[in-house]
Parts: C-alpha cells; sequence; structure tokens
C-alpha cells in the first residue's frame, strides 16, 4: 500500500457512511506498523479528533418540568382562596367607609349646628341677662388691651434686640453654645 491511499484513511475512518473493507483495513494497518510517517500523522489525526470532542458545546440538557394535575388543581385552589379573601377585605373596607360617612356626616351637622348656635347664644344672654352680657364684653375687652400691651412689649423687644448686631451675636454665639452642649450630652457613649 501506499502513503497516500494510507494518508486518506483517517478521512475515510471519520466518514460513518464510508465502511471500509476488510481486507483494506488490515491492509493500512499493516502500512502504519512500517510507515513512521503515516504513523504520526493518524497519531496527529486522533489528537485533533480528541481536542475536537472535548472542545465541543454539548447541548445543555434539557429539563422538562412535570406537573401533575394535582399540583395544578392545588395552584387554583390557593389563587381561588386568595381572591376570596381579597374580596372579604374590600367588602369590611367598604362597610367601614359606609360607617364612617354616616358618623362624618352626624359629626359635621353637629360642629356645625353648634358654631351657629354660639351666636344665637350670645344674643339670648343679651337679651335675657343684659349685665351678664356687659360683663362679658368688658372682660373680652380687657383680655385684648392685655394682648395689644403684650404685643408692643414683644416688638419694643425685637426692635431692642436687631438694633444693636452685637446684642444679636451675642444672643446667637449663646443659642449655638447651648445646642453644642445639648449635642455633647445626647450622644451615644462610646465603648472604652
Amino acid at each position: 500500500m501506499r502513503c497516500r491511499n494510507a494518508k486518506a484513511w483517517p478521512g475515510a475512518q471519520r466518514d460513518v457512511n464510508n465502511e471500509l473493507p476488510e481486507a483494506q483495513k488490515v491492509k493500512i494497518t499493516e502500512h502504519l506498523k512500517e510507515c513512521a510517517s503515516c504513523r504520526a500523522q493518524e497519531r496527529q489525526h486522533r489528537q485533533i479528533e480528541t481536542m475536537l470532542v472535548a472542545t465541543t458545546p454539548k447541548a445543555p440538557p434539557i429539563h422538562t418540568a412535570s406537573i401533575s394535575t394535582d399540583t395544578v388543581m392545588r395552584a387554583i385552589k390557593q389563587r381561588d382562596k386568595i381572591s376570596q379573601q381579597i374580596e372579604e377585605i374590600q367588602l369590611q373596607q367598604q362597610i367601614r367607609m359606609a360607617r364612617m360617612r354616616t358618623v362624618g356626616a352626624a359629626s359635621a351637622a353637629l360642629a356645625f349646628f353648634t358654631l351657629s348656635s354660639i351666636p344665637l347664644l350670645f344674643l339670648a344672654i343679651t337679651i335675657i341677662q343684659t349685665d351678664l352680657a356687659l360683663k362679658t364684653l368688658t372682660f373680652l375687652n380687657d383680655l385684648i388691651e392685655v394682648l395689644i400691651i403684650g404685643g408692643q412689649y414683644l416688638q419694643m423687644g425685637l426692635i431692642l434686640v436687631t438694633r444693636d448686631n452685637w446684642l444679636l451675636s451675642g444672643m446667637a454665639f449663646v443659642v449655638v453654645v447651648m445646642m453644642g452642649m445639648w449635642l455633647r450630652l445626647m450622644r451615644a457613649p462610646q465603648e472604652a
């Protein structure tokens, strides 16, 4: 056998459809025993084939999830149970809102009638007990005068504080120092 025939053998061996006759396989095997270059080439072809087989990505295994009818039915029952619970919660909320509407309307009506009756009550007291109405108005007048005087003192104090920037700066400094002391006292204790 010639080398060129033996060199064609690895390609023929890889081809599944092309089966070599038994006599030709024996001749090729004998030639490989005698010819070192064909033997080296055949060894090289085997190494390449093993590398190709090793590096060829295999298809990932296909996992088919087997879901039984019981599992599906349980899931449907669970979903129905959750839907029913949600509907019950929504119904309870609607009932609460209806109660709140009636209570809210009654409270609003009561507040409206109470507030609107105060002037009528004052008018009735004025008509029936004139001196009580005068005493009330006098008290309110005195209270308003006290509020006016207090506002004037507050205004004078603010004018005094804001007129001199040194006084305002000193007060701000005192506030900042007090805040710093408070923050230092309120910080978390540190471990030793």
